[in-house]
């Protein structure tokens, strides 16, 4: 997983990151069909250095959605992701054993 400790919650490393002068992003899943790991609402925080706490689809999408964070923190602009079988993004990121994700990212602070 990310660098903290796995009992601290995704949103109260954010909030600390927040108060260190971090520039922080957050991808909450929001919509989930099929075989996702993760149910919605669970949370995954990035911050510009990409280090990054929680999780979104149990390893799935990670790499990809911490990528995408990236550009969301540098833009401010939020985005829905979306990725599954019927996706061709679907066997780059793993989801190659079924199911569909949206993941909303966006800057905090």
């Amino acid at each position: 997983m990310g660098t903290e400790s796995d009992f601290q919650e995704p949103l109260d490393i954010a909030e600390r990151w927040l108060g260190e002068g971090r520039q922080v992003a957050i991808a909450t899943v929001v919509e989930t069909w099929g075989s996702a790991p993760r149910p919605v609402g669970s949370h995954l925080v990035i911050d510009a250095e990409g280090n990054f706490e929680g999780s979104v689809s149990g390893g799935c999408v990670e790499g990809a959605v911490i990528s995408e964070a990236a550009d969301v923190i540098g833009s401010g602009k939020a985005r829905l992701l979306e990725f599954g079988v019927a996706d061709e993004t679907a066997w780059r990121v793993g989801l190659s054993c079924g199911g569909r994700i949206s993941v909303y990212v966006e800057r905090l602070g």
